[in-house]
Formats: C-alpha cells, sequence, structure tokens
C-alpha cells in the first residue's frame, strides 16, 4: 500500500464552473483518486476554492452581495454539484481560510528570511472614474500577443500568455468601463523568480515521466525571452490575505494584500489542515512536511494548461524557496481544453454547458464517461451534441446496458434470479477470460501511468468482449438442447457484471453500485485472477434483475438541448 496525494486545481469562486474545468482537472483527479482506493492504497484527495483577487470581487459586485457573503454562497453551490458529479474529494475547502492566511504569511516570512523578496516601486494602473488602482483582473484590453479584444491584465485566456496591465493595448476598467486610468507609482512585494532559476531547471530536467505537455510549458516559460522573472505577490485590494511577514507586520505594505496566484496553491497545503481541523484526519503535516513523513507520499496534480506555469515554476518557487522541508510535487497532469461546438467553453462569457445545467438533464456518469473517454489530454478536443448521443448511446446503452439487460433477464426468464447450477466452463468462456486477463494487465497499466482515453478504450474493450461472448454462445438457443451449458456461460455472464462493476468504478461509480447493489455483493479488493474473480458469485446466488442502466438519448433530446445551450448563459 502506498500513499498518495491528490489535488485538483482549485476552481474560482466567480461562478458555476463548466464541463471543459471539470475535465481538465477535477474529473481526472477523481478517477485517479477512486482508482488508487480501489487499488488499497492511503489516499488523501484534496480541492478548494479559490476566494481572493479581482474575480470574486467583481462577481460579488454583480450579484450585489458582500464578498465574503458571496464566496460563502458559491463555496457551498461548487461542493453540491461536485457531489454531484461523484467527484470524492476528502476534503473540499477554502483559500479564504483561517489556516491558508497562516501558511500565506508564514511563507511570506520564510522567503524574506531567505532574501527572496523584494520591495519594489512600480507603475500600475489607476482609474480616476473608480478611485482605486486597478489590479491585473480589473483591467480589460486587447492581448498585444494575440489579438484577443477581452483579455485580462494578468493573462490573456485565449493565447494563455502572461501579461502586466501596461501590456494592454486600449485597456478600460473591468468595474466601470472606464478608460479615464492613469499610470501611478506604488509600492509591492516581489518574489525573486529568477535567483532559483537553476534549481527549478534541475528540478523540471529530474521529472522524466511527465506529460510531454506540463514540461514543454515549464520550459517555455523557463528559457523564452529573459527566461524566469520576478514576479509581484501583492496587490491593493482590500480582499484577501493581509500581507504579514510571518505574525509580525510589514512596514509599508499596510492595506495590501497578497496576490491571488501566491496564496492559492498554497491552500492545497492549508486543505490538508483544514481537512485535519474538521475531523476528518490526523496528522496532515505527514502528508507535507518530508520531515514528518512526507518522504513516501507520492504526490500527482491535475490541472489544465493554462495553469502549468504556476505548478510548475511559481509555486515550486514559494516551496524551494523557503527550504523547510515542504514536499514537492511528484507528477503533474496536464489537460489540454475542450472546446465547444467550433469555440470555446467560457466561465466568464457565459458560454458553453455548465456543471449545474448538465446535471439537471442527465445523470453523472453520462458526463462522466464521455468527458473521461474524450479527455483532451494530447490535443484541444471538441464536444458536440451529435457526437455526445451517439457515443454515450453507443458505450453505455447498446455495449454495457445491453449486456447487464440480457444476462439478468434471460437468467431470470430461464432460472430464477440466482447464479444456475450445471454445466462446465466452455472452451469459448476459457478464451474469454483470458483475453480478458490480457486487456485487465493493459488497463491497469493505463490507469496507473493516468492515460484517461486508453484506460476508457480498454475498458470499453472488456465490456465488448462481454457481448461477444454472449452473442457467440447464444444461451438462449442453447438452452433448448443442453441446459447445463447454457447454465455455465450464464454463471459467467453474471460473474462478468461484478468484474465490470468493479473495473468501471472509477469512471461510472453510480452505475457501477447499482450493478454491484441489483448483483448482491461488494467490489472486494481489486480483480488480479480472472479464473478466480469470474466465480466469487457462485450457484445459488441470489440477485435482482435491474431496471434500464443507461437509457438512450433520443434525437428530440439533442436537438432541445443544442437548442438551449447555443448561446451564452446570464
Amino acid at each position: 500500500m502506498s500513499r498518495i496525494l491528490i489535488t485538483s486545481a482549485i476552481p474560482y469562486i466567480n461562478g458555476i464552473k463548466h464541463l471543459g474545468n471539470l475535465v481538465g482537472s477535477q474529473l481526472p483527479a477523481d478517477l485517479y483518486a477512486r482508482y488508487c482506493r480501489a487499488r488499497g492504497h492511503e489516499v488523501l484527495f484534496l480541492c478548494a476554492t479559490d476566494e481572493h483577487g479581482t474575480p470574486a470581487e467583481l462577481a460579488a459586485a454583480k450579484a450585489n452581495k458582500p464578498i465574503a457573503e458571496f464566496c460563502t454562497e458559491m463555496h457551498d453551490i461548487q461542493a453540491t454539484i461536485g457531489a454531484g458529479f461523484g467527484l470524492s474529494f476528502d476534503h473540499f475547502g477554502r483559500s479564504s481560510s483561517p489556516q491558508n492566511r497562516e501558511l500565506t504569511q508564514y511563507f511570506a516570512g520564510a522567503l524574506a528570511d531567505n532574501g527572496l523578496i523584494e520591495e519594489v516601486t512600480e507603475k500600475q494602473v489607476y482609474s480616476h472614474t473608480d478611485g482605486r488602482f486597478l489590479p491585473d483582473r480589473y483591467i480589460e484590453g486587447t492581448c498585444p500577443n494575440c489579438g484577443y479584444e477581452k483579455a485580462r491584465g494578468d493573462q490573456c485566456e485565449n493565447c494563455t500568455k502572461q501579461l502586466d496591465p501596461t501590456d494592454l493595448i486600449n485597456p478600460c476598467s473591468a468595474i466601470s468601463g472606464s478608460t479615464d486610468l492613469e499610470v501611478r507609482e506604488t509600492k509591492h512585494l516581489y518574489l525573486l523568480q529568477s535567483k532559483l532559476r537553476d534549481k527549478l531547471s534541475a528540478w523540471i530536467d529530474s521529472k522524466t515521466d511527465w506529460p510531454i505537455l506540463t514540461t514543454s510549458i515549464a520550459r517555455k516559460w523557463l528559457n523564452d525571452g529573459d527566461g524566469l522573472q520576478d514576479r509581484g505577490i501583492t496587490r491593493d485590494l482590500d480582499w484577501g490575505v493581509p500581507v504579514k511577514r510571518g505574525t509580525e507586520d510589514w512596514p509599508g505594505m499596510e492595506g495590501k494584500v497578497f496576490y491571488v496566484w501566491f496564496d492559492a496553491p498554497i491552500e492545497y497545503i492549508a486543505c490538508a489542515r483544514e481537512w485535519q481541523d474538521a475531523g476528518k484526519g490526523t496528522d496532515w503535516e505527514s502528508w507535507w512536511r518530508t520531515d514528518k513523513g512526507a518522504d513516501d507520499v507520492r504526490y500527482v496534480q491535475f490541472m489544465g494548461k493554462d495553469n502549468v506555469p504556476f505548478h510548475t515554476l511559481s509555486f515550486p518557487a514559494t516551496i524551494i524557496g523557503a527550504d523547510d522541508n515542504w514536499k514537492l510535487v511528484d507528477y503533474i497532469k496536464s489537460s489540454n481544453y475542450l472546446n465547444y461546438e467550433g469555440g470555446q467553453f467560457s466561465t466568464s462569457q457565459g458560454r458553453g454547458v455548465f456543471q449545474d445545467q448538465a446535471l439537471e438533464i442527465l445523470p453523472a456518469d453520462y458526463w462522466r464517461w464521455w468527458l473521461l473517454s474524450h479527455a483532451p489530454e494530447t490535443s484541444d478536443t471538441e464536444f458536440t451534441w451529435e457526437t455526445f448521443q451517439t457515443d454515450v448511446n453507443k458505450d453505455l446503452a447498446d455495449v454495457l446496458g445491453n449486456f447487464v439487460s440480457r444476462v439478468t433477464k434471460f437468467c431470470r426468464s430461464k432460472f430464477g434470479e440466482e447464479v444456475p447450477a450445471g454445466g462446465e466452463l466452455s472452451e469459448r468462456g476459457t478464451a474469454l477470460i483470458a483475453d480478458l486477463q490480457e486487456k485487465l494487465g493493459q488497463y491497469t497499466a493505463h490507469m496507473e501511468a493516468i492515460e484517461l482515453r486508453k484506460s476508457a478504450a480498454t475498458l470499453r474493450s472488456m465490456w465488448v468482449a462481454g457481448n461477444e461472448f454472449l452473442q457467440s454462445a447464444a444461451p438462449w438457443s442453447v438452452f433448448k438442447t443442453d441446459p447445463e451449458a447454457a447454465a455455465a456461460d450464464v454463471r459467467l455472464a453474471l460473474n462478468l457484471i461484478r468484474l465490470y462493476a468493479q473495473l468501471s468504478a472509477p469512471f461510472i461509480p453510480e452505475a457501477a453500485a447499482r450493478m454491484m447493489a441489483d448483483m448482491n455483493t461488494a467490489p472486494g479488493a481489486w480483480p488480479e485472477d480472472l479464473p478466480t474473480v469470474l466465480t466469487a458469485l457462485p450457484p445459488g446466488h441470489a440477485f435482482t434483475t435491474p431496471e434500464v442502466l443507461f437509457a438512450k438519448i433520443t434525437d428530440e433530446q439533442r436537438e432541445d438541448w443544442a437548442s438551449r445551450f447555443s448561446g451564452t448563459r446570464d
């Protein structure tokens, strides 16, 4: 048994997330967490809401609510939606927690003690109309790199280039829309990331098993232009972690808060402390501190490609720079983008299918299966309603659901609702088990490597093999002349349902649980020796013939949904 720490990129609090956010981080992380638990590993799976910075302030202002109240409300909504999708977090925390405030201030103090924080006088945009400095996300304009007209002052969501507000063309206030802006001087703290370039480069070089997407983005940010840049870690805002040097006030930084990119990743650590303080576990430091036992922890992060620079460079710079026995990530699973019907999903623009809407029209397993089996691992992929309907109907209804229905209904009609006795395993059955044993090895290898699409394809091939066996064995015909031979084939097929439930649970947990319940059994240990596993349900074992496992999506439903979600969300 291993100890595996899993974190998913923490979503902004500024609204309900779309399906692209789900498949980019949280859903793959949940798949891996469920798989690791099924293998008997000790897992701590953490996520949280990212509650500081301008997205929170702007969203609260739009909702006409105090920001603290808005964040609490949105945290609860996101937690509920996550549970609706079966996301099995051990704790879903908040970056506004007291634990994160204390740890963020601690890290800032440690970095300062190690000579990695510098006070810098810089020029920042001031809005006369709003009567305040405008942090980066309060400024919108045209990206100088790609020409996108709604780029934010910190990063262009179209081309992902990191920006400063003064880089934008035709900038305006995101609060008032005013263009009456002025560049003024203000003082901020900078993390001297450039001093850590060699250590970060060596650390990234050591990660030879990382996905190409992850390392290519990290190296691009390390080496392009002038290389890794020093970066501000404070902002002129009211909402956020107050700037302190550990527990001490920081002269000259009164009224400022830490920049959200600095405090948000620290929430991964704080979330473990929240988990303990909530009474859900103990010894949180053993997961995060190498001097407290974290040397034996494998830490895996999941995120979209836009988050890779912060998780391969900036957050590691904080950990390495603090030089205080904190655990660094071992593996980063990054994702490309899921696009929507010829364009991009966008939370800020309300474009696409959002998670609450998805759960209103279909159970979570439909979405989980399609998103994971089409995960944008090596390139961007596209969601279309037609593809979604076709693949869900084919994979879930026609293959898995059809197999379960045919086996159980036939057994009930000829042998009753119990595993039939009689007959011996046929050559056809022996060949099926050998084929599935080989496929099980492939499936396990793909899951270990966190290869989402390959895992899904292999799992589906195991479902298909069961259908092909059933069609070839034709127990409904054999029963007329050799009922014992039919009984043996049906007995194997009923045991296949249990096996499929075990293997499918990381992808479609609700359906897998129903299959287990209908077969009146429990998952048990992860399947290894299939000749033994496929006799787990003995003759006489009672089961319940299930209702339809997966209903097909009709053309009328598809057309309705395509029409309903063709515009933008209010």
